[in-house]
């Protein structure tokens, strides 16, 4: 079972790349995230390991993003990303 197919009573918002074209994910995340404020986050689900986003997602904003591994088995990848304030 996905880790995205549950709801959570957080203030954590789901991003299901598996249904987004490819050529669109990266800049889909990055606006998801850039509309996120301090303290929250986005709760990243994908079908396999994102390593290339994780290096681009911490070049672009630095300290400004927290990166949590939720979930990291084959075929269910799901990763939090907290803004920092």
């Amino acid at each position: 079972m996905h880790a995205c197919d549950h709801p959570t009573p957080e203030a954590i918002y789901p991003f299901d790349a598996r249904g987004v074209a490819k050529r669109f994910r990266h800049a889909a995340i990055f606006g998801a995230f850039d509309s996120l404020i301090p303290g929250e986050t986005m709760r990243f689900c994908n079908d396999h390991d994102p390593l290339p986003l994780l290096n681009q997602l911490l070049t672009r904003y630095g300290d400004g993003i927290a990166i949590a591994y939720v979930q990291r088995e084959p075929g269910a990848i799901v990763i939090d990303f907290t803004k920092q304030g």
